[in-house]
């Protein structure tokens, strides 16, 4: 009996021997998440609904899908330009006439996506006046903010399409004030964004002409630049920045409403704003920005854009167009 209890016992023992052990509970490492890029974003004017695409890009997470963490800089200070141009910043919102002037210059920025596809710069006036053709212009009085940047490449381009000079007419350098100069007489017509002073003046009760550049010429506009020593060490970075700013534009347009509805969390005051006029501005502006190939950046346009800042004197020779801009982080 006891040697039976025995060899019951030893089977026992044997069995749970065989038997696979019960694994101590353990904890599964997370891994940590990939710490992303940051990136200051100077884009040379307040926070505005015309900014949507960048904030929607930021609201929906195709910045930080890229890896990338966008500051957008609103100061008028930024020489975005030279911060570029030495490295000091990775990327900046600028204009195409600006990517030409600082090459000539020796500062190796290159645009990487195109954002405007319409030149946005335009002249208006008072409907009383009859100006309506760039040649229309000429012996009148024509209010410019600033004699560089844009607007004075918008009016330079407006009068080559009328075959006129400066000295067919008297330009006045009347700063951001168009829309008074405009109304008080100060001026016959006024160099301006084509979705913003003729929007308010028409908000206003006064019937405008509008002669946009993009009427006449194609011109290289408001882009993505970056620089050459960040395209050359970090092209995944470029390319998910392109991207990330693409697709906000893309769904801007798409969503215009909804768009608006984000600006509202970046645009102080926005809610109070008087709702159709701002919509407006929207609107005209996303029709600037649309294209059959988004974020392309057209050879022709930098020709033009080339050849009217050799024309102005702003530039003393042809320069390598090929370095300027490129098309390759565009689908």
């Amino acid at each position: 009996m006891k040697r039976a209890l025995f060899l019951i016992l030893a089977a026992a023992l044997i069995l749970s021997a065989c038997a696979a052990p019960t694994p101590a509970p353990t904890t599964v490492p997370t891994a940590a998440p990939a710490a992303l890029t940051p990136v200051r974003l100077p884009v040379g004017y307040i926070p505005n609904v015309q900014f949507a695409p960048l904030y929607v890009a930021m609201e929906k997470g195709y910045y930080r899908e890229a890896g990338i963490d966008v500051t957008i800089d609103y100061s008028f200070e930024t020489d975005s330009m030279a911060l570029v141009g030495s490295n000091q910043l990775q990327f900046a919102t600028v204009s195409g006439e600006q990517v030409l002037l600082a090459r000539a210059q020796g500062l190796p920025v290159v645009y990487v996506m195109a954002w405007y596809q319409q030149y946005p710069v335009g002249i208006v006036s008072l409907a009383e006046k009859g100006i309506k053709t760039p040649a229309d212009l000429k012996g009148k009085k024509v209010g410019v903010p600033v004699l560089s940047g844009a607007s004075y490449i918008g009016l330079r381009a407006l009068l080559a399409a009328g075959k006129l000079t400066e000295a067919d007419l008297t330009i006045e350098t009347i700063g951001f004030n168009q829309v008074e100069a405009l109304v008080s007489s100060q001026v016959d017509a006024a160099v301006v964004y084509v979705a913003n002073e003729p929007i308010v003046l028409a908000s206003k009760g006064y019937q405008v002409n509008t002669m946009k550049v993009a009427d006449y010429s194609q011109l290289v506009s408001n882009g993505l630049i970056t620089n050459e020593t960040t395209l050359a060490q970090n092209p995944a970075l470029v390319k998910g920045m392109a991207d990330a700013t693409r697709r906000g534009i893309e769904y801007t347009i798409a969503h215009p409403d909804e768009a608006y509805e984000i600006c509202k969390k970046y645009v102080e005051n926005l809610a109070q704003a008087d709702e159709k006029v701002q919509k407006e501005v929207l609107a005209t502006s996303i029709a600037l920005w649309k294209a059959e190939k988004p974020g392309f950046s057209a050879p022709a346009g930098w020709e033009n854009m080339q050849q009217v800042l050799l024309d102005a004197g702003l530039i003393s020779q042809a320069l390598d167009l090929g370095k300027a801009y490129t098309n390759a982080y565009i689908p």
